[in-house]
């Protein structure tokens, strides 16, 4: 009786209802998240352990889903795995096989925090080191994925503010293991940024998980950016979002959007100001018209005050008078009434008879000519007192 209401089982039945319950234990598919243990790569499929510190399981990810993964975990690593129960009936072996490996934010932020503190030691992440942003660029490198909604987004902002800036857009993977790519571009831009003209080179990318933004803290694409030649702008992820490269970035951006913001004017404003600027010239003309016509009014007051006819008469009136004196006290005036100018051989005037000596040859000048005399005697007004007493 006993043996008839046990069920009774061959292995492989066994193996194939323990199969069956588990498909229908869980959903199709799940998240399970640990740490990566020991990941290698067997005939183009990665194993791995997870494990949580107590339990472990096996996870299996193979080669076709493989190569379309953005991200493989390394050694030590924390994951989130999204997959589903894989039982092997023969051998009543399980496993998680994984759709998708992520990493886990614990990961994100200890591969953020170890590149951020390289970088800093090495001097690469210092705000001094941080460009001014060129006030109206004439070209400017776009690096992010094509197509995409923050490129459209980009490009929309960029016309309404600063359409005479030219956008040269360079599509580059922006999730996963493509750092290599990334560092490519950068590098190439590097090369040729005299040729190509560039003033500053964003780089963006939309929203998204902050492990979806990984790459962002590699630090090789890190370094690229740090030697750029230009200013460089980033707008990655969300305003919450904080990765390596907008640390080493000349300017970090909340979006792709605020990227473009911050670094092109905005056409309406410099109209404004332009129309500002203008409106300042014309008052600023007008002021000085209005002060040179008060100052010409004034001085033609001033010459209508003074009566410049009555003045010019006064003057030459004053003239004359002057002209008249000089006539009166001009000595060869009295030569005309008998009286003489005795001088010296050399033209100089004699004004006294003891500057005379007898035997001197002097010019006496009359009216009419001139008197060459010798002297013979000289007499004093005090001889010719003395003789008129005598």
């Amino acid at each position: 009786m006993i043996a008839d209401t046990i069920p009774s089982y061959s292995v492989q039945e066994l193996n194939q209802a323990i199969g069956a319950l588990l498909e229908r234990g869980f959903a199709p598919r799940f998240l399970v998240q640990g740490t990566a243990s020991r990941p290698q790569v067997k005939k183009g499929h990665l194993w791995l352990n997870l494990t949580d510190g107590d339990a472990t399981i096996t996870v299996v990810c193979w080669s076709s889903r493989l190569k379309q993964l953005d991200f493989v975990p390394t050694d030590g690593e924390g994951i989130t795995v999204v997959g589903k129960i894989n039982f092997w009936a023969a051998r009543a072996s399980l496993a998680v096989q994984a759709v998708d490996i992520r990493p886990s934010l614990s990961t994100v932020e200890r591969r953020f925090e170890t590149v951020k503190a390289l970088l800093t030691q090495e001097g690469l992440i210092d705000p001094s080191r941080s460009r001014l942003l060129p006030a109206q660029p004439k070209r400017i490198a776009v690096l992010t994925s094509v197509p995409s909604s923050a490129l459209a987004d980009m490009l929309r902002t960029a016309r309404d503010r600063w359409p005479l800036t030219e956008l040269l857009v360079v599509p580059i993977p922006v999730q996963g293991a493509v750092a290599d790519t990334i560092c490519h571009a950068i590098d190439q831009l590097t090369a040729a940024h005299k040729a190509l003209k560039l003033d500053a080179l964003v780089l963006a990318r939309g929203g998204g998980s902050r492990e979806d933004l990984m790459v962002f803290d590699d630090e090789q694409v890190c370094r690229a950016l740090a030697h750029c030649p230009c200013p460089v702008v980033t707008g990655l992820g969300h305003e919450n979002d904080l990765t390596v490269a907008d640390l080493v970035a000349d300017h970090r951006a909340a979006t792709p959007t605020a990227a473009m913001v911050s670094l092109l004017p905005s056409r309406t404003t410099v109209l404004q100001t332009l129309q500002q600027q203008r409106l300042r010239l014309r008052q600023q003309q007008s002021w000085r018209l209005l002060r040179e016509q008060e100052r010409l009014h004034q001085r033609s007051q001033t010459l209508s005050s003074l009566q410049a006819k009555a003045l010019l008469s006064q003057r030459r009136a004053q003239l004359t008078q002057r002209e008249q004196l000089l006539n009166a006290l001009n000595p060869d005036r009295w030569l005309s009434r008998g009286f003489a100018k005795v001088m010296r051989a050399d033209g100089s005037l004699l004004q006294s008879t003891s500057h005379a000596r007898p035997g001197d040859d002097l010019v006496v000048q009359v009216h009419d000519g001139l008197l060459e005399v010798n002297v013979t005697t000289v007499k004093t007004s005090s001889s010719r007192r003395m003789l008129h007493r005598l």
